[in-house]
């Protein structure tokens, strides 16, 4: 689909700041669009992007950046007052190598204060024993570099039916090696080709899941690699790389949340 019309007005509005030479701090706010708990229910969820697109131009054009906030959903005047602090507490000349120096750049507000981003290690959970794999999995992108890796692991690790997607299916370099090794390990495997971002050719393919093996987990690891400056991206290059990754994404979601999956698993970039 197209690109979010705030996405969209947000690339054009740093390439315009980039063609007048600013160096005015340009800062981000969208509202409700990243978790500060595992417990929180996201009203925008696509307003993330501007997160990815602003991590981008905090890193490529540091002297006009300002950072990302992030609003509830119901702003009242304690959630204002709290954005007027972090703007307040913000320096525009202590940028250094992309990042900011002396005030946090990526926050969300919340009623119970405000929240900086961080990344951590994830502690194990549980017994130590991980996912164990039965029945389906679907693994997008399946016959490439990262999904035949993820095939690999889960067909050594007991996986009764792996469905490997892509867009050229069984006629993808490595496709036939990659089945006769699956299949080594012990796994049923089948290999179809599927634009993921057809909404209805994805459907197919989850409609086609066998009766003795049903569908238990998804392994998102599809995309489109068209790298490229901010100032050098399009609308059009951008919902090129959108539909692969986010809009596949939303599909996977909604034609599988009335099913009792045991994994639903996204690869991304930092």
């Amino acid at each position: 689909g197209p690109v979010p019309i705030a996405t969209a007005m947000t690339l054009t509005l740093v390439q315009a700041l980039a063609d007048a030479e600013a160096e005015a701090p340009l800062w981000c706010l969208t509202r409700s669009a990243v978790s500060v708990g595992a417990g929180e229910r996201l009203a925008n969820p696509a307003q993330a992007q501007l997160w990815g697109l602003g991590k981008t131009v905090a890193f490529e054009q540091p002297q006009r950046w300002g950072g990302l906030v992030d609003l509830p959903e119901d702003v009242g005047k304690r959630s204002l007052t709290r954005l007027v602090s972090v703007l307040a507490a913000s320096r525009t000349d202590s940028h250094t190598n992309g990042h900011t120096n002396g005030y946090e750049d990526q926050v969300a507000i919340r009623s119970s204060g405000v929240y900086a981003a961080r990344l951590t290690r994830d502690a194990a959970r549980g017994d130590g024993d991980g996912w164990q794999p039965h029945g389906t999995v679907l693994i997008t992108g399946g016959t490439g570099a990262l999904g035949a890796h993820v095939a690999r692991r889960l067909a050594s690790r007991g996986a009764d039916h792996l469905v490997l997607v892509s867009r050229r299916g069984a006629q993808a370099p490595g496709a036939a090696e990659l089945r006769q090794e699956l299949s080594g390990l012990g796994a049923r495997v089948t290999v179809t080709d599927c634009d993921i971002a057809d909404r209805r050719a994805l459907a197919a393919v989850l409609d086609g899941m066998p009766e003795d093996a049903p569908l238990t987990g998804v392994v998102h690891t599809a995309g489109v690699l068209d790298d490229g400056v901010v100032t050098e991206l399009t609308p059009e290059r951008l919902a090129g790389v959108l539909a692969a990754k986010a809009d596949a994404v939303r599909h996977l979601h909604e034609l599988t949340a009335d099913l009792e999956l045991d994994a639903f698993v996204l690869f991304s970039s930092i």
